[in-house]
């Protein structure tokens, strides 16, 4: 064969390769009640497949996934995947403003693309208080192997889902919400499920000495923070929210609900057992959880000697602030991180977001900028696609700014327009006593300033513009703010939420709609064919496709 022969080839496989789509991860979940015990004490929860928590998802950057669940519950259920920007594709964003629940008794298959992203995430039940009892588990995306990663391959990479524990099912839950009080402190902590209190148990992972492992945390629960950390082992921190950090070593970590780290842990201290331990934080009483690690040659039980939690606010800020993007290495892409200097951008547009609580005709709630969230019939997504939205929501009903008093409260479906590609700025601020944890769906975002007292524009001066680690999620601690800014280059519905289950299912959340003026699929895919439609769009004609 003649070296033209051999190279036009070559040139044909490449251009195969480059045409063919990423590959494909197919799983099928039956969504059931069953009984579980974190706490020691039988209770209804949810499991995946008969597992609790459920099943990984072991991905790769640019996998396809295709979910088919089966709901078994006498329920509806959704499912979001948390941290999953979904690019061009709100379809398959898992919450009550951009899809119609999965009825009991059906299945509906999701499929999205974990694009452009590596990192420790988790899925969670969207509908009610699901979290509460199950219905969670590990979301991994590994780096393609062509893109460096940033130290050795660990010998084993091992999940702790963390997360405080009411013991009571998720409908008693929501009928206290729903009659007007508050949830109150949870029972305890649980970690992997389970709660190892008197170290009999079985150990959760065993370690070979000298290895290392890397270690992914999360967690998964519906209100309090927690500090994790592990006897007499350190904490490599080397990953948070799909970004590589400076690898700062740390004796434990504060951990927020709906925020994941990856840390790596030598095994290199005295064969035996030893506790991972995770305790509630900025709490009167302190939860605490215990799971057990093994030495594969240990003879010992764990030390019945806990580590303290550090105490206060102050702590927890420092080491929020201490957590530093790894600029010169490759996230999901071969260029490095730090080359997208979002700190030479104009920004086009401030939002100030305060917090409030009050009585609403006798009831708990909770808002944003004086309106309280309330979930439509007809998904906002779908009003919006089928050109309904004056029959299901208006636009801005808040402003850029808050109201001068918050006071008042408005019930009302909460919906923001956002330009397309445009770079915006956004300010928390929290006048409570108690920490305030969002996520924004759909989206990264660089979280540039977390500070005490209220915000003024004379405090961008303060803003880390050069290495603040790329997020989806960010904390404000009590009588504080902090600053975030983003692109939004991803047109959908997007969710902004509170983390904390009883504020999100009393209103602290909205919606923000960014629509792309030129209606193409190079911007946002098509109503997938399979999209379940329900209230008023249900018997209407599907809208024209969008063209490439």
């Amino acid at each position: 064969m003649g070296h033209g022969t051999v190279l036009a080839l070559m040139l044909c496989l490449m251009a195969s390769a480059v045409m063919g789509e990423d590959p494909y991860l197919y799983f099928t979940w039956n969504v059931t009640y069953g009984t579980i015990s974190p706490l020691g004490l039988d209770q209804q929860g949810i499991l995946i497949n008969g597992q609790f928590p459920g099943p990984e998802i072991n991905s790769t950057s640019n996998n396809n996934v295709v979910i088919n669940v089966f709901n078994n519950l006498d329920e509806p259920l959704l499912f979001t995947w948390h941290g999953v920007q979904q690019r061009k594709n709100s379809w398959q964003d898992g919450t009550l403003g951009t899809q119609c629940p999965i009825a009991p008794g059906t299945n509906y298959t999701y499929k999205f693309q974990v694009k452009d992203q590596i990192g420790s995430f988790f899925y969670y039940p969207t509908v009610g208080l699901q979290r509460a009892v199950g219905g969670f588990g590990g979301l991994r995306i590994n780096s393609r192997l062509l893109i460096p990663v940033p130290y050795a391959d660990p010998e084993d990479e091992y999940w702790v889902l963390i997360g405080d524990w009411y013991g009571k099912t998720h409908k008693f839950l929501q009928s206290i919400l729903d009659s007007g009080r508050t949830l109150g402190r949870p029972a305890g902590v649980h970690i992997n499920g389970q709660n190892n209190v008197d170290g009999t148990g079985k150990a959760l992972y065993s370690m070979k000495p000298g290895k290392t492992y890397k270690y992914r945390i999360c967690n998964v629960g519906i209100k309090d923070s927690l500090n994790f950390r592990i006897q007499g082992h350190p904490l490599k921190l080397v990953e948070s929210e799909g970004s590589h950090t400076v690898q700062n070593i740390y004796d434990s970590l504060d951990v927020h609900v709906g925020q994941c780290f990856s840390v790596l842990v030598t095994a290199d201290k005295e064969p035996k057992d030893y506790y991972m331990v995770a305790s509630t934080r900025f709490t009167k009483k302190v939860l605490t959880g215990k799971g057990i690690i093994s030495y594969t040659n240990g003879k010992g039980p764990a030390s019945p000697v806990i580590p303290n939690a550090p105490v206060g606010w102050a702590w927890s800020l420092n080491q929020f602030r201490s957590f530093r993007w790894n600029l010169t290495a490759s996230a999901a892409r071969p260029n490095p991180q730090g080359s997208y200097h979002y700190g030479q951008i104009n920004i086009t547009r401030t939002i100030k977001f305060v917090n409030s609580v009050n009585n609403v005709n006798g009831k708990l709630r909770y808002a944003i900028n004086g309106v309280s969230h309330v979930n439509t019939e007809t998904p906002l997504k779908l009003a919006e696609y089928y050109g309904i939205t004056d029959k299901v929501f208006n636009y801005n009903i808040i402003a850029d700014e808050p109201p001068a008093s918050l006071d008042n409260i408005k019930l009302a479906p909460n919906v923001l327009n956002a330009t397309f590609r445009t770079f915006i700025e956004i300010i928390f601020e929290n006048p409570t006593k108690t920490i305030q944890s969002y996520n924004l769906n759909g989206y990264s975002f660089f979280g540039v300033a977390v500070e005490p007292g209220t915000w003024t524009p004379e405090k961008r001066k303060n803003y880390n513009l050069l290495d603040a680690i790329s997020r989806h999620t960010i904390q404000v601690y009590p009588k504080s703010w902090a600053a975030i800014m983003l692109t939004f280059d991803n047109a959908g519905m997007w969710n902004l939420r509170s983390e904390i289950a009883e504020n999100r299912y009393l209103g602290q959340q909205l919606y923000i709609s960014v629509l792309s003026p030129e209606h193409s699929l190079r911007d946002e895919y098509n109503l997938p064919e399979t999209q379940l439609v329900c209230g008023l769009v249900k018997d209407l004609p599907k809208p024209p496709p969008y063209s490439s």
